[in-house]
């Protein structure tokens, strides 16, 4: 059982961390949430995805909810009790930065993760023998937390990278192309019965508004004249028959099809499946960037940074990652090809990591315990080079993979 996790729900768990965040902080945040993540759009469930940890919570508001509350609930809750617990046992500065971090994670596009996934690495390392200081809220420190076990001392720092950072096509542009032109996919679909895929091809991703806008008015036009290619340096946009072996997906498009699209075109591939309930048609949309994702590389960057700026030298330093805005396919993909040990363990051969013992990395999955979860709750990576990787007290908590 993860540190964090209680058999059962505790509803006075979530009326301390609401009268932490503000009531009125929080209904607020709440409320904006539930604009946002309307069901019946793609870039709803983006919204539901990643505020899921708020969604929680204020679903359990509900009494029936919090008699029902599942695994992932508990594990929400229990995390969100250990926020509160910290916070009444720091000194004034350190509740008040606190409290900073907690508001930060409540406004705009941020969320709870920075924060729950700070006290979740401080449960780990207590469940595994260290005594853990937050030296980032009690005393300002650059790191967040300072451990020590059989006389071995090692600073800690958390650090949240989106995924959106390795993509050159951003999922969330991706899911606001799709909501601007799925009505006119379905008037379309209407007039056109038939099954169709339109393949895109986006050298450099789509990075504004702007972008977006040309691609929306370039693919309606394409549709209204009946074409079935538009090319031009920014996008090659292709519509053929769409041509797929297997019943199911041909009986129910909306549960066999995304899975065999998904087979066909990778993990990288942007999805979305318009059809027509009437007809029984179907389009396809399926776009990728003309370079591959770099999501390692941009997890590799941010170790780089991170150690240079938040670890002192002093001590031993290890770096936790909650790698954010990944999907578990993609995730699996990581781990299976290497791709991020191998980024990781490069970054461990640079000068800049003398400072890092160790680099730890995870995700919703280990969070909440579901999909392609790695089973101690976090992928490890030892760095050999330090000096003190054989001596600080960490062989049982950190080990290489």
């Amino acid at each position: 059982m993860p540190p964090a996790e209680s058999t059962t729900a505790d509803a006075s768990a979530l009326k301390a961390f609401v009268a932490l965040a503000g009531a009125a902080t929080w209904r607020k945040r709440v409320l904006h949430l539930g604009t946002q993540a309307q069901p019946g759009s793609l870039a709803g469930r983006a919204a539901q995805q990643r505020h899921m940890l708020e969604l929680i919570l204020a679903r359990l508001d509900r009494p029936e909810m919090m008699a029902k509350a599942g695994r992932a609930d508990r594990l929400v809750l229990g995390f969100a009790r250990e926020v509160t617990g910290l916070a009444r046992l720091l000194p004034d500065a350190g509740r008040k930065r606190l409290k900073a971090m907690l508001a930060e994670g409540l406004a705009g596009q941020a969320n709870l993760i920075p924060l729950f996934h700070l006290v979740r690495t401080a449960s780990l390392l207590r469940a595994r023998g260290f005594e853990v200081r937050f030296d980032g809220l009690q005393d300002g420190a650059d790191h967040d937390l300072r451990i020590e076990r059989g006389g071995a001392v090692t600073e800690v720092v958390c650090e949240t990278v989106s995924a959106e950072e390795g993509r050159p096509l951003h999922r969330g542009h991706w899911a606001m192309l799709v909501d601007r032109v799925n009505p006119e996919l379905q008037t379309w679909l209407a007039a056109h019965p038939g099954r169709y895929i339109l393949k895109m091809t986006l050298p450099e991703g789509v990075s504004d508004t702007a972008q977006l806008a040309d691609l929306h008015t370039r693919i309606s036009a394409m549709l209204a004249d009946e074409r079935r290619q538009d090319s031009s340096a920014d996008a090659v946009l292709k519509l053929d028959p769409l041509v797929l072996a297997g019943a199911q997906a041909a009986s129910d498009p909306q549960r066999g099809l995304p899975a065999q699209l998904r087979q066909v075109f990778g993990v990288e591939a942007h999805l979305a499946v318009t059809a027509d309930p009437a007809s029984g048609s179907v389009l396809v949309m399926a776009a990728r960037s003309g370079r591959e994702n770099a999501i390692s590389q941009a997890v590799a960057r941010r170790l780089a940074a991170t150690a240079q700026a938040r670890l002192s030298g002093r001590q031993p330093g290890i770096l936790a990652v909650f790698l954010d805005d990944l999907e578990a396919a993609e995730w699996n993909s990581l781990r299976n090809t290497l791709e991020l040990e191998g980024a990781v363990r490069r970054f461990l051969t640079e000068p800049v990591a003398r400072r890092v013992v160790a680099v730890t990395c995870t995700t919703r999955q280990e969070f909440f315990g579901v999909g392609a979860s790695v089973p101690e709750g976090e992928l490890r990576f030892r760095n050999p080079g330090h000096p003190a990787a054989k001596h600080a007290g960490l062989e049982p908590a950190i080990s290489s993979n």
